[in-house]
């Protein structure tokens, strides 16, 4: 369900405004060094009458964090809607993943790069966030067909460890997000197919 904050966003140009700046300092700068200040000036706005819409810098991050995992979700789900067969699913899901990833939201690319850890003051509220939707990959890996004593759990952390590793390096790779998460699921499915049940 929505925040409050995030559903009057979607009625209120001026918070849209102010998430959508925020969102760009905090991929930009980073979280620590981006002032309220800077998120005012940045909307043209007084200090004073941003703090009318948010009681702190760490409230804002929370509302940039929740509109990123819509974001994502929304386009996740859209995608394994579209296939029926678990490894297509997987792979659908990774590859809308990445392309959300790497098609140009700041607000997705803060949600990989601003750890609760780093965030106090936010990070029990940025933590159910991300678990929000990092369950739909425990979902679609507990469908998949693997070999008895296979660890779904570390195989979903280490692929999406790997997806969200990938605005590091993959303008180098000469390959489109697409083919990249295809490539993922594929090296994960090869191994799984050639190891066989565990004894």
């Amino acid at each position: 369900m929505l925040s409050a904050t995030l559903r009057a966003a979607r009625s209120d140009s001026r918070l849209r405004h102010i998430l959508d700046a925020a969102a760009g300092l905090f991929c930009e700068k980073g979280f620590h060094p981006t002032s309220m200040r800077d998120i005012a000036q940045a909307v043209s706005m007084l200090p004073g009458s941003l703090y009318y819409h948010f009681a702190s810098k760490e409230d804002v991050l929370v509302a940039v964090y929740e509109e990123g995992v819509r974001m994502i979700s929304a386009a996740v789900n859209e995608a394994v809607a579209r296939h029926i067969a678990p490894w297509e699913r997987l792979e659908a899901a990774c590859v809308r993943h990445l392309e959300t990833l790497l098609g140009g939201s700041d607000y997705a690319q803060v949600v990989i790069r601003v750890l609760p850890k780093d965030v106090p003051g936010a990070a029990a509220r940025l933590t159910s966030l991300r678990d929000s939707y990092e369950a739909l990959f425990v979902g679609l890996c507990a469908e998949l067909p693997l070999p008895r004593g296979t660890h779904r759990g570390t195989m979903r952390l280490m692929l999406l460890g790997a997806l969200n590793w990938c605005p590091n390096w993959y303008r180098d790779a000469g390959l489109s997000p697409r083919n990249i998460a295809r490539r993922f699921v594929q090296l994960l499915r090869t191994a799984q197919d050639t190891t066989g049940p565990a004894p």
